[in-house]
């Protein structure tokens, strides 16, 4: 019996619907004649031809109205309170249409009979039904035994669908469930029970549970960061499911469980824009975003095409990247919706004859500038190109845009410009100082610099580091045990930028708050542990994941500022602050670039930095100079040129 039950579940749906069609079709029928029985008391109905005329004219008819509303098209294992009404309206429907053909044939059945074999259809079609459920249900029990044990923490209505995707998956089975609210403790949602928080420990090691998932995606971050805190200590990996907005909009499912994101562990709630800041540069307007195929340039355009520019104008010097944000974006609803025009533009900010005849024949309204060299050893590698990309670059590209009659130019900074010990930050800093005395020289063009710190999830991030050291099963790399950054989500940043660029007057610093510097040991450890494993260390030495200290890169330095100094103002928005600092005006700093550049044309790494040094910069290198160039040359260098101290005229030879 199970057995041809079992391959009745595996028919295609076609075979299962005629299948159950004329198991209906046995139970009208039967229901009828039982129904008669009953009421007469008597065996007389079976041979009476009268009623099966009634049964053979109203069972068709019967079927037909089962299927018109929809008794077919319910899907068993997903049987609810709706199965139950459809069912309910059925049987009144077939009811009526028995005594109807009764009275068109002159048998005139009585009314208790129609009413018993409504009764009668109601207990078997629903028998049937609720039957094979079980069944299903049973088989689906059966196979559950090779699936993987799962808690589910938080039995609101996100943690029941979640059970009710599990069970009809193939991969977790849901045991318990997991809630910190009083009210639901030792109650049964769901078949399942719900536990208190304190009673985890106990059930994964009685039930040999292989993860828990998160089922809040409606809670405020702050909570799920006290919650995750909470979890991060048992021996089993967390995930989570998608948040409520990914589930309401399609871009995810439920059932998909991921792993936790690092904004959850910072408990950092997001604020809603300001409209009419997310306008003012942007909606019917031309506007240009450099560094579009970079993690905040890509964020920008996403957002900037949300609030309708007549046209967006992709500009990076990397070709995939570009034909990757390009392919993105032209399938975004926004260009659907608004009409905006995408172009996409190959070509460098060091490229000023290019830049020049872009400005020229796209009237620009709005730039925001977000192209540059950001990885700090990188940068200290290679310090010319550095300084050509990151300083001229920002150069040639506000030359251009003043030219053009751009109405709004915001640059993109970073922390590392406060008081720099690397190349990277000086060189940002450097080119703040251009916007300001850009700013300062002419009202043409506004200029202004929103300046943050580390963002979640880019291309230099720690964060896909420490989780792909983490899969690979360790060692986890961090500098210094020490060190800290700040750290904010692409999306945020990107929207905080195009707000403060709004705001900006002409010359304005604007520095984001960033929140609390986080530990970058706190942050790998945190990793470590919602992967469900444990840090290997001299209090746990058959811990499984190390973390090892590789030492601060060239440049490094143990924490992160964000203020140079000066009056820090608010402003509208509680994440803006702005800042007014010192800068040269643009004959003195027109003079320094002049020599910068001399220094770049005969390749003297000496004279770079020392000019570097006495720019207004607060430059103040940790290390000696560790460009490759630069050390390869100066290895080359016999004995006696070294001894002469004369390493700029040597090395330069």
């Amino acid at each position: 019996m199970l057995s041809l039950l079992t391959s009745l579940l595996l028919k295609p749906r076609c075979v299962k619907r005629r299948i159950l069609f004329s198991i209906d079709a046995l139970i009208v029928a039967a229901s009828l004649q039982l129904a008669t029985i009953l009421h007469l008391e008597s065996l007389h109905p079976l041979i009476d031809a009268r009623l099966w005329s009634t049964i053979v004219l109203a069972a068709p008819v019967s079927l037909l109205l089962f299927h018109w509303l929809g008794l077919y098209r319910l899907v068993l294992r997903y049987m609810n309170h709706t199965t139950v009404t459809v069912m309910g309206t059925a049987v009144l429907a077939s009811g009526l249409v028995v005594w109807l053909v009764s009275r068109l044939l002159n048998h005139h059945l009585a009314i208790p009979i129609v009413v018993i074999h409504s009764l009668l259809l109601l207990l078997g079609i629903g028998g049937v039904r609720f039957l094979l459920r079980e069944f299903y249900l049973y088989s689906q029990r059966c196979q559950r035994r090779q699936r993987r044990p799962v808690v589910i923490y938080g039995a609101g209505a996100a943690g029941c669908e979640l059970v009710s995707a599990l069970r009809h998956g193939g991969e977790y089975e849901p045991i318990a469930f997991v809630d910190d609210w009083r009210g639901l403790d030792g109650a049964l949602v769901e078949g399942l029970r719900v536990y208190h928080p304190e009673q985890l420990p106990r059930l994964i090691s009685e039930n040999q549970v292989t993860m828990v998932l998160l089922a809040i995606p409606s809670a405020p971050r702050c909570r799920r960061r006290e919650i995750l805190q909470r979890l991060s200590v048992l021996p089993v990996p967390v995930q989570t499911i998608p948040g409520s907005a990914d589930i309401i909009a399609g871009r995810a499912h439920i059932s998909e469980v991921r792993d936790v994101a690092l904004e959850d562990l910072l408990g950092r709630e997001p604020v809603p824009p300001f409209t009419d800041l997310m306008d003012a540069n942007i909606r019917g307007k031309s506007v240009m975003v450099t560094g579009a195929g970079g993690s905040i340039g890509s964020e920008l355009c996403r957002q900037i095409l949300a609030q309708q520019p007549a046209r967006l104008l992709l500009v990076d010097h990397c070709e995939y990247a570009l034909y990757a944000i390009e392919q993105e974006l032209a399938r975004h609803p926004g260009v659907c919706r608004s009409g905006t025009e995408l172009k996409a533009l190959l070509v460098s900010v060091q490229q000023h004859d290019a830049l020049e005849t872009i400005f020229a024949a796209f009237e620009v309204h709005t730039v925001y500038h977000a192209a540059a060299y950001k990885h700090v050893p990188m940068v200290e590698h290679n310090l010319i190109e550095g300084v050509r990309n990151n300083v001229f670059g920002t150069l040639n590209l506000a030359r251009a845009a003043m030219r053009g009659g751009v109405e709004a130019f915001v640059m993109v900074s970073t922390d590392k410009a406060v008081r720099p010990t690397n190349a990277m930050g000086a060189t940002k800093r450097l080119t703040e100082l251009i916007c300001q005395a850009f700013a300062d020289a002419q009202n043409d063009t506004r200029f202004c610099m929103v300046r943050f710190g580390n963002v979640l999830g880019s291309s230099g991030s720690v964060v896909p580091l420490f989780r792909r050291q983490i899969e690979q099963g360790g060692p986890v790399q961090v500098t210094h045990p020490e060190i800290t950054r700040y750290f904010m989500t692409i999306p945020e940043a990107a929207q905080l930028v195009i707000q403060a660029g709004a705001m900006g007057q002409g010359g304005e610093v604007f520095v984001l708050d960033m929140g609390e510097p986080v530990r970058i040991r706190d942050l790998a450890v945190n990793m470590i542990r919602l992967s469900g494993l444990e840090v290997k260390d001299a209090e746990h030495p058959h811990g499984d994941i190390e973390i090892v200290y590789s030492g601060l890169r060239p440049g490094e330095k143990l924490y992160e500022e964000l203020l140079i100094g000066g009056e820090l103002g608010r402003t509208r928005h509680d994440r803006i602050m702005t800042s007014r600092e010192r800068f040269w005006a643009w004959s003195r700093l027109e003079a320094f670039l002049l020599e910068l550049e001399g220094a770049l044309s005969a390749s003297d790494h000496l004279s770079i930095r020392q000019l570097l040094l006495t720019a207004p910069l607060d430059y103040r290198p940790l290390d000696e100079l560790s460009d490759l160039v630069w050390e390869t040359r100066l290895a080359q260098l016999p004995a006696s040129h070294l001894a002469s101290g004369d390493l700029a005229e040597a090395t330069n030879r």
